[in-house]
C-alpha cells in the first residue's frame, strides 16, 4: 500500500475540517466509536480512506481500526491516522483524550484539492457526515472551509489570532465559514432564536443543542461574490456589533488575494521563478506571482568588453585550468544527490542549482566562513565551466580567483565575482542567479 503523500505534491488549496467534540469514555471503545465510523463509511463521498495507521499501516477495515487504536494508545490518549492510496489525497486524524483528562474526540480532516468539493451532492454528503458526528458527539465547535482562506482569516482553528483564542476561548463567534457547528455555549451567547434565524443555505438545530450552519451549497466557490455576501450576512447577523460592509470588504479583499494571477516573468529566469512559485504556500502564491511579475532581475554587471580583459598572469595556465575544474567538481560532489543534472554542466543544470540553493536558504543556513571558503569558489568555477562548454568560452586564468575571466564573444565574464554576489543572501540567489548571467552571455556571444 502506497499512501498518497498529502504534502508531497504541489501545494494547493484543500478542504480542511476541524471537529472538537466529546465522547463517553466509560463505554466500550468499539461501541462508542462504531457510529463515528458508520457515518464516515456512509457519507465519505469519493474520499473514503482505504488505509488506517496506528503504529503501522493496514488496509481499512473495522478490525484493523480497533487494532490501530489499541496499539497507538499512549497513556491518556490514542491517535488514528486515515489515508488514501488514490486521488483525491486525504490526511485525517482521530484523536481521543482519555481520563484523567476530560474525554474529548478531536478530528482533523484534509482533502485535496478543494475543487473536489465543487459538486453540491458531494458537499451535501459532507454536511450530513458532520451532522451525524455532531449529533452523536456534542461539539464545542466545528467548521469546514478552504484551507487557504482560513489561513488568510487568521488562526486556522478560530478565524482569529492565537493570542486572542487562548485568552477568550469560545466566548464569541469570530468567524463564519462554509460549514459551522456551534456548541450550546456559543448558541446561548448569541441567543438560540437569533442563531436559528441566521440567513444561510442551511441552519439546523441538533438534538443536543448544537446548531449546524452552512452558508452555501458548495465549498469550492467560497471566493465568489455570492459566497462572500452570504458569509458576511451570516456573520453580521450572529454578531450585530459588527458592520456588514466592513465584514464584506475584508472578505472581498481575501478573495482578491487568492484570485489567479498570470505569470509574466522575465524570460531569462522564468523556469526558475515558476519553481519558486510552486514552493510558495498556496494561500500566498498569487501574491508571490504578482511580486515576481513586477520584479526584474538586475542586468549582470560581472563583465568587461573583451578589449579590456585582464591578461593571464599565471606561470602554468594548464595547471590553473585543472584547478578550476577541480573546484567545479567540488560543487558536483556537494550537489549530485539533490541535483543529479549537475553532472551535465548545461544551462538547465544552472537553473537546478539556483533552485536548490534558494530552496535550502543556503546563504542563511550555512556558516558564512564555509560559504566564502568553499561554496563561492566551487560555484564560480562551475559557472565558468558551463560557459566554456556550452558557449565556446575560454578561460583567462588569473592568480586571484575573483579576477579569473571567461571570454565569450566580445565580452569577458567574471564567474567568481558573480558567485560572491550570488551567495550574499537568499534574495541575491534570485537577483544574481547563475541562469541569468548565462542567458546574458548567450545573447552577447555573437
Amino acid at each position: 500500500m502506497k499512501v498518497l503523500e498529502f504534502h508531497d505534491s504541489r501545494d494547493e488549496d484543500y478542504l480542511r475540517l476541524s471537529f472538537e467534540g466529546v465522547f463517553d469514555s466509560q463505554a466500550a471503545l468499539e461501541s462508542e466509536l462504531a457510529p463515528w465510523f458508520h457515518a464516515l463509511e456512509e457519507y465519505a463521498d469519493g474520499w473514503m480512506p482505504d488505509v488506517t495507521e496506528g503504529k503501522r499501516q493496514r488496509k481499512y477495515a473495522r478490525p484493523a481500526l480497533w487494532k490501530a487504536l489499541e496499539e497507538a494508545r499512549d497513556g491518556n490518549s490514542t491517535t488514528l491516522g486515515l489515508y488514501r492510496t488514490r486521488w483525491p489525497a486525504l490526511d485525517m486524524t482521530l484523536l481521543l483524550w482519555m481520563p484523567p483528562r476530560p474525554p474529548r474526540l478531536d478530528v482533523w480532516l484534509k482533502v485535496k484539492p478543494l475543487s473536489f468539493f465543487a459538486e453540491s451532492e458531494r458537499c451535501r454528503n459532507l454536511v450530513e457526515l458532520v451532522r451525524a458526528w455532531a449529533s452523536r458527539y456534542p461539539v464545542t465547535y466545528a467548521r469546514a472551509h478552504s484551507a487557504d482562506d482560513a489561513e488568510l482569516a487568521g488562526s486556522p482553528r478560530f478565524g482569529r489570532d492565537e493570542k486572542t483564542s487562548r485568552k477568550d476561548g469560545f466566548d464569541k463567534i469570530y468567524g463564519v465559514f462554509w460549514l459551522n457547528v456551534f456548541g450550546p455555549k456559543l448558541v446561548e451567547s448569541v441567543g438560540r432564536e437569533r442563531m436559528l434565524s441566521t440567513p444561510a443555505h442551511r441552519v439546523e438545530e441538533l438534538p443536543n443543542g448544537c446548531v449546524l450552519l452552512v452558508t452555501r451549497p458548495t465549498a469550492a466557490d467560497f471566493a465568489s461574490d455570492e459566497a462572500r455576501m452570504a458569509q458576511a450576512r451570516a456573520h453580521a447577523h450572529l454578531r450585530p456589533d459588527l458592520d456588514f460592509d466592513t465584514l464584506l470588504r475584508a472578505l472581498r479583499e481575501r478573495s482578491a488575494m487568492l484570485a489567479p494571477v498570470e505569470p509574466r516573468f522575465h524570460p531569462d529566469v522564468a523556469p526558475l521563478l515558476l519553481r519558486v512559485v510552486d514552493r510558495t504556500a498556496s494561500h500566498a502564491r498569487q501574491r508571490r506571482i504578482a511580486e515576481l511579475n513586477a520584479w526584474q532581475p538586475p542586468e549582470p554587471e560581472e563583465w568587461r568588453p573583451s578589449d579590456c580583459a585582464l591578461p593571464a598572469d599565471v606561470d602554468d595556465p594548464e595547471r590553473t585550468l585543472e584547478r578550476y575544474g577541480d573546484l567545479a567538481e567540488h560543487l558536483v560532489a556537494l550537489l549530485h544527490t539533490e541535483v543529479p543534472s549537475v553532472f551535465e554542466e548545461t544551462p538547465e543544470s544552472l537553473t537546478d542549482v539556483d533552485f536548490y540553493f534558494w530552496r535550502e536558504d543556503f546563504p542563511k543556513s550555512r556558516l558564512r566562513e564555509n560559504i566564502e571558503a568553499h561554496a563561492v569558489p566551487a560555484i564560480g568555477a562551475y559557472l565558468g565551466e558551463v560557459l566554456v562548454r556550452n558557449l565556446g568560452g575560454r578561460w583567462i586564468p588569473r592568480q586571484k580567483l575573483e579576477e579569473a575571466q571567461v571570454l565569450v564573444g566580445h565580452r569577458v565574464w567574471f564567474p567568481f565575482v558573480r558567485a560572491r554576489h550570488y551567495m550574499a543572501s537568499c534574495q541575491a540567489l534570485l537577483d544574481f542567479s547563475l541562469t541569468r548571467l548565462y542567458r546574458a552571455a548567450e545573447r552577447h556571444r555573437g
